[in-house]
């Protein structure tokens, strides 16, 4: 177990480290794939989704006419590369957030996350993510898990178009000011992937990367950060709280 983290906030990532890559790349990827052309054909004044479908345009070098079957080709090809592109993220969240409304979809997580969340939360810690996936989708799969109902957790939920990329440093800051601007070495972030923690360190933040086993950064350089392949080897204490180093 590491030594005792204080913290007024605990700040996590969800691929690849409250659950694995699989459950997003297979399990979900899977679901939205087939139901994004049908998905935006049945949505055409939902203001989201046209947003979504002109964003895709934009930024797949479409005309402002193209077909859906152009803009489903784009969404596609950002999936295979796992291209973390706002438009594609807005139209999966509803699409999940439907699956997970009719019990098609339910989410799996890693068995050591919840409880040390929640002795982290009872000890005073607040909760936040910071995720690719929309927040619709964050919070459609915290609604709907194999841990229950676990929303009550989490007092935030960014995302890249509420914060901004998950590489970079700004995105933190935007971050932190949403949680009302408390000093940046009182939060905590959590996350498997070594850029992610770089650009919170450089914000300022505590960081602790997640290297589980079998994940695509599992044998990662977390260095400096330290890493560990479970949040059973994590001591996170409340700003204040005793010396319970170990």
């Amino acid at each position: 177990m590491t030594g005792s983290l204080r913290a007024r906030w605990v700040v996590v990532d969800i691929e690849g480290t409250l659950t694995a890559t699989s459950q997003v790349h297979v399990v979900l990827y899977d679901y939205a794939r087939p139901r994004l052309g049908p998905w935006i054909d049945a949505h055409p004044e939902d203001e989201r989704v046209r947003r979504a479908v002109a964003d895709t345009k934009a930024e797949g070098g479409l005309s402002a006419d193209a077909s859906t079957a152009e803009v489903v080709a784009v969404l596609h090809s950002w999936m295979d590369a796992d291209r973390k592109a706002a438009p594609l993220k807005a139209l999966q969240g509803l699409i999940w957030e439907q699956g997970y409304a009719r019990r098609e979809l339910i989410s799996r997580y890693f068995p050591d996350a919840f409880p040390a969340l929640r002795r982290w939360r009872e000890s005073g810690v607040d909760l936040a993510v910071f995720s690719s996936g929309s927040v619709a989708g964050q919070i459609a799969s915290f609604s709907h898990s194999t841990d229950g109902d676990v929303t009550g957790l989490f007092e935030h939920h960014f995302d890249t178009v509420n914060a901004g990329p998950k590489r970079e440093a700004p995105s933190y800051r935007a971050i932190a000011a949403g949680l009302g601007d408390p000093r940046p070495e009182e939060i905590v972030f959590l996350s498997d992937v070594p850029a992610e923690l770089h650009a919170a360190a450089e914000a300022g933040w505590q960081t602790v990367g997640l290297a589980r086993p079998g994940e695509p950064f599992a044998d990662a350089d977390f260095a400096p950060h330290r890493a560990v392949e479970s949040f059973d080897e994590i001591h996170i204490v409340p700003v204040g709280g005793g010396d319970t180093d170990v």
